[in-house]
């Protein structure tokens, strides 16, 4: 099999369990399947990356640059060494990292002297934690007998727009990642940075949320891979949080729609654009844990699959806020709708749910609760000289009931409000797509925990065996 594999920074924590990450790629490797591995940063190198070089942007204290490449040199040296059992090897790598951290220092020093942190310059500082990470990752794999060689997204022939920090690919990157790995994936195992591009001017970009994931699609789709897997550190997705609901289990098998659904409301497993490749090429995505690498996990693919039990999934958005707009004036007025989106577009807010009665005389949606104060005041301007009230609520939460046997079946809806009616818990606000591949709905936050563990146990989510296909 074709396989790209793509490992998390939990995965990669620390130089043992980089040494386990290379005892994988080594199995599979000398199973015979050709393998491209994508790896994410060191746990915590990123956001130590972005803030000091927000905080010496402000504050241009070089001292604070020092402080953090003392610490990087530290920490991956460490973790290098750990991992690296071939002192060659690992003189090598050493190196490698060296100039990286000299790169970066110089990087940082000139944006302490100019006092200013451009969207360009973030994703290049941000760039290092997985151009540090990689040629570990690569060293590891070589100290087991395995060629292997690191490169950064760029590298490879991920060539993007020029949006920086939520970069999109252009029309020819998959052929261009072709040209670049398919003639050598036999020869080496090659290890990528996730998240990383480059502009077609050669200028680094980032992907955005959920970028490694997304670099994993976009080299699967270019080599037409036969999977995707995404080692974390959970065993697949799961029914409900399980820090939530403790007798949460792992789905098997879940759709791309279904899968997109969950991520997009609340669960943090994958991100939605993450697997738009792999939709396009119908590459299956197989959800696996890395500290358990036997478990099968959860396989994502295209079928929707229709079970007896027809909801697969309850997950919970929290810090979010909910924005009410009504008036009288509003009724029968046209273009009401665009001018609250137009109005928190231009503001850079994400509507992340919306409802509107049939008398036209309210509108609710969701924003992150981040978004709440800019979210209000835009709407405010917009209508201010309008007889409209503007009013808000930050104490609640979004819960999501999930699955594609929910399209076409009666009485699901009864089911979820009934569960809830019966626990005393008060539905705020409901929204339901056409897909009818989800209900969700708003209620207050002090009883989101009680909401997801009363749905979970009416669709009998925590059942051991596996439920009949039809």
């Amino acid at each position: 099999m074709r396989l790209v594999m793509k490992f998390g920074g939990t995965s990669i924590a620390d130089g043992e369990k980089i040494l386990h990450v290379a005892d994988l790629l080594k199995k599979y490797h000398d199973e015979g399947h050709e393998v491209v591995a994508v790896t994410s940063a060191l746990g915590g190198v990123t956001d130590a990356l972005l803030e000091t070089a927000s905080a010496v942007a402000y504050n241009g204290k070089t001292l604070q640059v020092n402080e953090l490449i003392s610490y990087l040199r530290e920490k991956h040296y460490t973790v290098a060494t750990t991992a690296i059992n071939d002192n060659e090897i690992l003189d090598s790598i050493l190196k490698e990292l060296n100039d990286r951290i000299d790169e970066l220092e110089k990087a940082l020093i000139g944006i302490c002297y100019l006092g200013e942190l451009t969207l360009r310059s973030i994703d290049y500082i941000s760039s290092y934690g997985e151009r540090l990470a990689a040629p570990i990752v690569s060293g590891a794999v070589c100290s087991k007998g395995i060629n292997s060689m690191n490169f950064t997204g760029g590298d490879i022939g991920i060539i993007t727009d020029d949006v920086y920090g939520n970069a999109k690919p252009i029309e020819n990157t998959y052929d261009r990642v072709y040209d670049k790995l398919n003639p050598t994936i036999c020869s080496y195992i090659p290890i990528v940075t996730g998240f990383i591009a480059e502009s077609e001017e050669g200028i680094i970009t980032t992907l955005g949320r959920g970028g490694s994931d997304f670099t994993a699609s976009i080299i699967a789709a270019s080599i037409n891979a036969d999977e995707i897997w995404l080692w974390k550190e959970v065993a697949g997705i799961m029914t409900s949080d399980p820090k939530i609901v403790p007798e949460a289990r792992t789905i098997s098998q879940i759709s791309y729609k279904e899968a997109m659904e969950l991520s997009y409301f609340g669960a943090k497993v994958l991100h939605p654009r993450a697997i738009e490749p792999a939709i396009g090429r119908g590459i299956p995505v197989r959800v696996k844990n890395t500290f358990d690498p036997e478990f099968v996990g959860t396989i994502i693919v295209a079928d929707e699959m229709q079970i007896e039990d027809v909801v697969k999934a309850v997950t919970l958005i929290d810090r979010v806020a909910l924005v009410n707009i009504s008036g009288a004036e509003m009724v029968g007025a046209i273009g009401t709708a665009s001018r609250v989106f137009t109005a928190l577009a231009n503001a850079c807010v994400n509507i992340i749910m919306i409802s509107q009665g049939s008398s036209e005389a309210n509108m609710s949606i969701v924003v992150d609760e981040a978004h709440h104060d800019v979210a209000v005041r835009v709407i405010k301007e917009e209508f201010g000289r309008d007889f409209v009230r503007v009013a808000s609520d930050k104490d609640i939460s979004v819960v999501a009931v999930v699955g594609a046997g929910m399209a076409g079946i009666p009485g699901v809806a009864g089911r979820v409000f009934n569960s809830l009616g019966c626990e005393n818990i008060n539905v705020i606000m409901i929204s339901q797509g056409s897909s009818q591949h989800n209900i969700s709905f708003v209620i207050h936050e002090r009883d989101s925990i009680r909401t997801v563990r009363a749905l979970h146990r009416e669709f009998e989510l925590d059942s051991e065996f596996e439920r009949k296909e039809t």
